[in-house]
């Protein structure tokens, strides 16, 4: 692939609604947006315009009992951006998947078929279901621990990725003249047997044109990073300065280094708040802020600490000891943890960080792309995954203000520069395994 300057990536979360849990509120929101198809392909439309590098739709397996609008009522992945397939171009479409919670085959077939769907522009965003009581709604009454799930989702992965390979590149010939459809010594059975999973193989879906699809993940803590370093091609993180994500770029790409791999592109997740002067976008962020009851703040905090009841506990007063909680090894939970522990945060103000959108991006266009430079060249991220505040207003307001003061910085394109999502992000299309062994055979 072509070496081309480094620019600044952009993604984008096409069926959420605002930048907190009480935005759907607000009276610019269609508040049945997450499951309206038509406002889902308006939002995907004006992201293509924007030159944005991906659609990323996260999903839950669980509805708690105090759900957000997000977590209660949604369209799952596959579904969605498949028919986004169809109206865009393109732009890449992830699809958040668990690990855990279903089967490599299923899986592989899943985002294979997507990938063809839409030529190329196909990402998995790997996880491994860590809230405590998604095994209820697949038949199981214990979670599988941290690291068994972990060391489950590397094998799966493995295998996924066989299935993927199955077939080589040109095993499809297609000639009516000769009546060969299929090349079948072109076609491999995976045949895997590993400690979790048994497979043989192969699809039933030819390769796409990038090979294989991206791999996003979501490492935070130290197994979580070393997992990402090894398999992922991109992670997102929800690092909460710009020190912090520094930090965390260095520290995964060092492992991957370490590993002979390069390091994952880094997308931290940021919503921002943009008026045409400083004193307007605070307005807007203090508007966004004042929809949000306290108490349905504290329970964005159940996404995290699933088993705990927070309304015993009193607002003002200090966070109560998580640590002994089934979820609290997940990465997300031990950094809220800790954050609450170094600012002696009190529950309220917890749950207001945890729900509502750091501050270090709201201002006027300019400030907003300047942080983003700042970010961009001091490899603390390769791009950003934009959280709008209010949807798809907040969107808007980033590719028609935003977006042209880094084109005209030189930190971002003015076009597509491939049809492929590999393309667009300047990773490598990974070459067929089968291939690469009848070639190395071939020359002894």
């Amino acid at each position: 692939m072509t070496t081309r300057p480094r620019q600044i990536h952009l993604g984008c979360f096409p069926i959420h609604l605002g930048g907190n849990s009480g935005a759907w509120m607000h009276p610019e929101i269609q508040p049945d947006g997450s499951s309206n198809l038509d406002w889902v392909i308006n939002f995907a439309k004006i992201a293509e315009r924007g030159k944005f590098d991906i659609l990323f739709v996260a999903d839950g397996m669980v509805v708690s009992d105090h759900p957000i609008p997000f977590e209660a009522n949604h369209f799952e992945p596959i579904t969605i951006l498949s028919a986004l397939a169809a109206v865009t171009k393109n732009i890449g479409l992830v699809a958040t998947m668990s690990t855990s919670y279903s089967q490599p085959f299923t899986t592989a077939r899943q985002m294979a078929s997507l990938d063809v769907l839409s030529g190329g522009r196909a990402a998995w965003n790997v996880v491994t279901s860590s809230g405590s009581k998604v095994g209820t709604n697949f038949g199981k009454d214990v979670h599988y621990a941290h690291s068994e799930r972990y060391k489950m989702a590397e094998e799966y992965i493995q295998v996924v990725q066989g299935l993927w390979d199955g077939w080589e590149d040109d095993a499809f010939p297609r000639d009516k003249a000769s009546g060969v459809y299929a090349d079948m010594s072109k076609m491999h059975r995976l045949n895997h047997e590993g400690e979790y999973f048994k497979v043989r193989g192969p699809l039933n879906i030819e390769r796409s044109p990038q090979g294989q699809p991206v791999i996003f993940q979501a490492g935070a803590s130290e197994t979580g990073k070393d997992f990402a370093a090894k398999l992922a091609d991109a992670v997102f993180t929800n690092r909460e300065n710009i020190d912090e994500c520094r930090a965390y770029s260095a520290d995964l790409g060092a492992r991957a280094n370490a590993l002979g791999r390069p390091a994952p592109l880094v997308f931290p997740v940021v919503t921002p708040i943009i008026g045409s002067t400083e004193e307007e976008a605070k307005r807007k962020s203090q508007e966004l802020n004042d929809l949000l009851d306290p108490w349905l703040a504290v329970s964005f905090l159940n996404r995290y600490f699933t088993a705990f009841d927070f309304t015993q506990c009193d607002l003002d007063g200090p966070v109560p000891d998580l640590s002994h909680l089934p979820d609290a090894k997940r990465s997300s939970s031990i950094y809220l943890m800790e954050v609450a522990k170094e600012e002696n945060l009190t529950l309220r103000q917890l749950a207001y960080r945890a729900a509502a959108p750091r501050p270090d991006f709201t201002g006027t266009p300019e400030q907003v792309a300047d942080q983003m430079q700042r970010y961009f060249e001091t490899r603390a991220s390769d791009g950003f995954m934009i959280a709008t505040d209010i949807s798809p207003r907040g969107l808007e307001d980033v590719v028609d203000h935003v977006v042209p003061i880094l084109q005209d910085r030189g930190l971002y394109r003015t076009d597509y520069e491939d049809s492929t999502l590999r393309g667009n992000l300047g990773l490598e299309i990974p070459e067929n395994r089968y291939t690469v062994a009848a070639r190395q055979k071939m020359t002894g």
